[in-house]
């Protein structure tokens, strides 16, 4: 079985083509500046990658390009359209979606409505679905939704305490985000410790340029730090993550600045952006190790935070087997990974800082002698889509 994932952005469109049958995949790419001058880059094992510059007015031409590059031709991996099974979609919101479904109309509609809670992701990710229906009529479109990961989440969790019409007439709740790929290092987690996953008790923290922390117990996500939006939780590249909800309207009534410049300041300009200059963890770390304070001030409060939700979420679930790293900073950033760590062994937990500043794949962190195993696992949200696909299709 062969399944297309589809991961679309407001100008962009990433591909991966697997083969089920073996788990590979056989090719993946990425159309970027699309509405702008377009480009596209196309890669498959063991050949070179093959790039170039192509129009792309919007999806559709995304997707006419990404099918030109799939079937036959030089660049082509299959013979015919007709070969793929099925395309899965991964949507960042879903609302109140419960698991992966196959898109139909009354999804979509449910979709359409929810965009005004998610204007940045949802009309890519619906114009992405559109776009590949238009070119495969006849073959499945099945949803992945972040958010469905938290749907079992219990409503005290959930509901904020702010008068409850606001939750009643406007959806106002969190939800949380980076669901799938929580979901896929659990089970991964799993594994690697040797336990069914519907009795382990782990912490999966998601670390990149956005960051969220998932607490799962028996398989289920029971807490998470994203909410409304993903802006809430532990501070990100440049976005500030949760702060006093007062120091938005005193900045509005002192500076003057309207909802949408708060907006673009906590969602653009702050994070590792607005403490150090730059948004990329790396430059971030390569500063830190040089000295400079604002940029060590900046991985402080981020391993600081990660810290403070692993000792909440730890009280949630009333004992941890294991605390996972994953996404960029997760897997890569093993100062920040050191400082979220350092002074737990109270906790049950034991950094093997050796194996810490070498680890930057799959494998463990913490010490024989931990009581909590910490381990680094890349995410791989793409094949967890395409898993849920292919059950689905």
């Amino acid at each position: 079985m062969k399944i297309l994932v589809i991961n679309a952005g407001s100008s962009s469109l990433k591909y991966q083509l697997f083969n089920m049958d073996n788990g590979d995949v056989m090719a993946k790419g990425l159309c970027e500046r699309i509405g702008i001058d377009g480009a596209v880059t196309h890669k498959r094992p063991g050949h070179d990658d093959y790039k170039a510059n192509v129009t792309l007015n919007d999806h559709d031409d995304a997707m006419k390009i990404v099918m030109d590059l799939l079937v036959g031709g030089d660049t082509g991996v299959i013979e015919s359209i007709e070969e793929i099974d099925a395309v899965g979609h991964r949507f960042a919101h879903g609302g109140t979606l419960q698991g992966s479904q196959i898109i139909t109309e009354s999804v979509l509609k449910y979709l359409e409505s929810i965009v005004p809670i998610n204007p940045l992701h949802g009309p890519p990710a619906i114009a992405g679905y559109k776009a590949c229906s238009r070119l495969m009529p006849s073959k499945p479109q099945v949803g992945v939704f972040d958010t469905s990961f938290y749907t079992q989440i219990e409503d005290f969790r959930y509901i904020y305490a702010i008068p409850y019409k606001f939750y009643e007439e406007d959806n106002i709740r969190r939800y949380g985000f980076h669901g799938t790929s929580h979901r896929y290092v659990a089970a991964k987690a799993a594994e690697l410790v040797g336990k069914p996953a519907s009795e382990l008790k782990v912490i999966t923290c998601h670390l990149g340029n956005g960051s969220s922390i998932t607490a799962v117990k028996n398989g289920v996500a029971i807490d998470t730090t994203m909410g409304f939006t993903p802006q809430e939780g532990v501070p990100m590249g440049t976005r500030s993550g949760s702060i006093d909800p007062t120091v938005v309207t005193y900045l509005m009534k002192t500076k003057g600045y309207t909802p949408e410049e708060m907006e673009n300041i906590l969602n653009k300009q702050s994070g590792f952006q607005g403490i150090f200059g730059h948004s990329d963890c790396r430059n971030v770390s390569d500063a830190a190790e040089a000295g400079d304070k604002k940029a060590i001030l900046a991985e402080k409060m981020l391993g600081n935070a990660v810290k403070r939700y692993i000792g909440a979420f730890a009280a949630e679930l009333n004992g941890v087997d294991a605390i996972v790293f994953t996404g960029g900073i997760g897997e890569h950033a093993t100062r920040i990974r050191e400082l979220a760590l350092s002074d737990l062994e109270n906790f049950g937990i034991e950094l093997d800082t050796a194996a810490n500043d070498g680890m930057h794949s799959t494998g463990k962190i913490s010490t024989d002698n931990s009581k909590i195993q910490v381990w680094v696992i890349p995410t791989n949200e793409e094949y967890m889509i395409a898993l849920d696909t292919q059950k689905l299709a």
